[in-house]
């Protein structure tokens, strides 16, 4: 019997990886998720191209959200950033966060990872968009799971 997503983070991890969007967001006018799923047959850039698409990041003022998506059955992960952020970042500032991410996985310290991740995407949303007054939170900032 497949183990059930939820389970894959400890409460106290989810926690963590929660509050570390929370804090994120705080400076900054961008969004951050996170998405588990089991698996993703194919290339896992369409996953998470799926996953933000439905969890409707692409809705945002200024198109600014960044999804972090994990097939944790399958070893595969996606950073995928909206065209606001993708147009301000370097070309190769995913594939850093990523190597700095992959580090920590490697090591079985997914929640670590994570929160690396998170916070590296928080600094450069801070410096592209930073928090202005008024700023919503227009999405979540708990993690979804997927039902794979």
């Amino acid at each position: 019997m497949a183990e059930n997503i939820y389970n894959f983070f400890s409460e106290e991890a989810k926690g963590l990886i929660v509050d570390e969007v929370k804090r994120a967001e705080k400076e900054t006018s961008g969004e951050i998720r996170v998405h588990i799923d089991n698996h993703c047959k194919g290339d896992v850039m369409d996953c998470a191209a799926y996953v933000f698409e439905k969890l409707e990041m692409q809705k945002t003022e200024l198109r600014n959200g960044v999804l972090f998506y994990l097939a944790v059955r399958d070893h595969k992960f996606a950073i995928l950033g909206d065209a606001g952020i993708n147009a301000a970042v370097p070309d190769d500032f995913w594939d850093e966060v990523k190597n700095l991410m992959f580090e920590e996985f490697k090591q079985g310290h997914f929640a670590e990872g994570l929160i690396d991740g998170i916070q590296m995407a928080g600094s450069k949303l801070k410096e592209f968009f930073p928090y202005l007054e008024g700023d919503v939170n227009e999405l979540s900032d708990d993690i979804s799971f997927g039902n794979k």
